[in-house]
């Protein structure tokens, strides 16, 4: 199955969560995206669960000479998190990556700063914690974001894509409390192929969704 867009997918993913909520398996939720192209689906499963909608910024460490060769992964101020297993096979040491993790980590706090206009990260505790992307690929920024989540002490962890490879899905399996993954196709590739409309999101966009989330849950 491929999507149309980003908002079809997160309307199809909102479904299933809206199955597993009315179960009593999400309770209290806050969803949080991966920006920039989580955002848009995680948008759609913030309106149909009437759940506060935030972004949690992650970033990937890319392979020198293959900015999109994801072999780590940043979040806030933590430690890198890297794909030991991706650093072996292509000969990569993290001293090697040092300019590459200075580059991200800047380009991180400006993200955050851009979305949250000072305003802090949602509180976590005794909550749910749904992280949105688009689709899984290695795994490597979702798993940065989970352990990220789990140190807020969350009542449950739940990832949850509309696509990602067997691969990404059974490795994070081990690090969230529910992996939720509409489709796993065996020959994956890569996320976009997975989209009819894989257009790269602004910052206005995220802005925007973020925007159009705080001003529903006002009105609610």
């Amino acid at each position: 199955m491929r999507f149309r867009d980003r908002a079809h997918a997160g309307r199809e993913l909102a479904g299933t969560l809206r199955a597993r909520q009315d179960g009593g398996d999400l309770p209290d939720p806050v969803v949080l995206a991966l920006p920039r192209g989580g955002v848009a689906v995680a948008a759609e499963v913030a309106r149909s669960l009437a759940a506060p909608l935030d972004v949690l910024v992650v970033r990937k460490i890319g392979a020198p000479f293959q900015e999109e060769l994801g072999v780590g992964a940043l979040v806030g101020d933590d430690d890198p998190l890297y794909d030991e297993d991706a650093l072996v096979r292509l000969g990569l040491t993290p001293e090697e990556l040092a300019p590459v993790v200075a580059r991200e980590r800047a380009e991180l706090h400006r993200r955050e700063r851009l979305y949250r206009h000072g305003r802090p990260a949602p509180e976590l505790r005794g909550r749910t914690a749904l992280v949105v992307d688009d689709g899984l690929a290695t795994g490597v920024t979702a798993r940065a974001a989970l352990r990220s989540v789990r140190r807020r002490a969350p009542r449950r962890s739940v990832l949850a894509v509309p696509v990602g490879s067997p691969e990404a899905v059974a490795l994070l399996s081990a690090e969230a409390d529910d992996v939720i993954c509409l489709h796993r196709p065996a020959a994956f590739m890569a996320v976009g192929l997975w989209y009819e409309d894989f257009a790269q999101l602004s910052d206005a966009d995220v802005l925007d969704a973020l925007r159009a989330a705080t001003d529903a849950e006002d009105s609610g």
